[in-house]
């Protein structure tokens, strides 16, 4: 046995792991999660059809050849409203046929380990698996560095400071509630960008806040990106982009 896998711990026989893979840089991994990747049974992920997943492409380095893997292929990413039903349906579809698949290899007492970026339970897929499957299954989770860490690492920005309040916000909300959200907190990180780039960037405006935003892309991986929100005027950004304005709170 490998000091790792004395350190991290193996894998149970018929046992669910929702692995956190980080921000994207393969050494912010847990130990508890790279000991996962190479000892369960199952190596899977989600992915949009024709690509590469991006938790595996992070977790790669530390998956050797000939692995079993199964990899879950979302049937709609972008292309329709998340609330119209040309999302929803095919959604509620997948998501129930690939906890069956994964419910078959545990009945099988096969252990599988789930890859997903950042971290299970925060604004994870696998959230959907766990919440069909943990009643009948053994489930661990295992936390994962989350992409706000990551990104305001790289940004070489403090989030919080003595009592500031943290305001996570999906960049799919309206502009006015965007707006009126941020003009209520002390510090915020403004996920799910992407398309909503040009709306996100007034309402930070309209809060008073641009001075103080930065935009991060790509946080801890190739390409990334660190550059005040206010030099930035596309019209959309990458999947994996990030908004961050820090707090001003107490100094000592």
């Amino acid at each position: 046995m490998s000091p790792l896998e004395l350190i991290a711990g193996g894998a149970e026989a018929g046992t669910l792991y929702g692995i956190g893979v980080g921000p994207g840089d393969v050494r912010y991994l847990t130990l508890r999660a790279a000991g996962l990747i190479r000892s369960v049974d199952v190596l899977a992920c989600f992915a949009k059809e024709g690509r590469e997943s991006c938790a595996r492409s992070v977790a790669a380095p530390l998956i050797e050849p000939g692995r079993e893997e199964l990899t879950l292929y979302y049937p709609v990413t972008t292309e329709a409203p998340v609330e119209d039903a040309a999302y929803t349906s095919p959604m509620r579809n997948f998501y129930e046929a690939s906890a069956e698949r994964l419910a078959a290899l545990l009945r099988a007492g096969r252990s599988v380990g789930l890859m997903g970026e950042g971290d299970p339970f925060f604004y994870g897929s696998f959230m959907h698996m766990w919440r069909r499957l943990e009643r009948d299954y053994p489930v661990e989770i295992v936390p994962g560095v989350i992409g706000i860490s990551g990104c305001a690492a790289k940004a070489n920005a403090p989030l919080t400071w003595g009592d500031d309040v943290l305001t996570v916000l999906p960049g799919t909300l309206d502009e006015a509630t965007l707006a009126r959200r941020l003009a209520d907190t002390d510090a915020a990180a403004i996920m799910k960008v992407g398309r909503n780039l040009a709306k996100v960037r007034r309402a930070v405006a309209q809060a008073g806040l641009l001075d103080r935003a930065i935009y991060v892309e790509r946080g801890t991986m190739p390409g990334e990106r660190v550059v005040p929100l206010a030099d930035v005027d596309a019209a959309k950004a990458p999947y994996f982009s990030m908004i961050l304005i820090p707090g001003n709170g107490r100094r000592i």
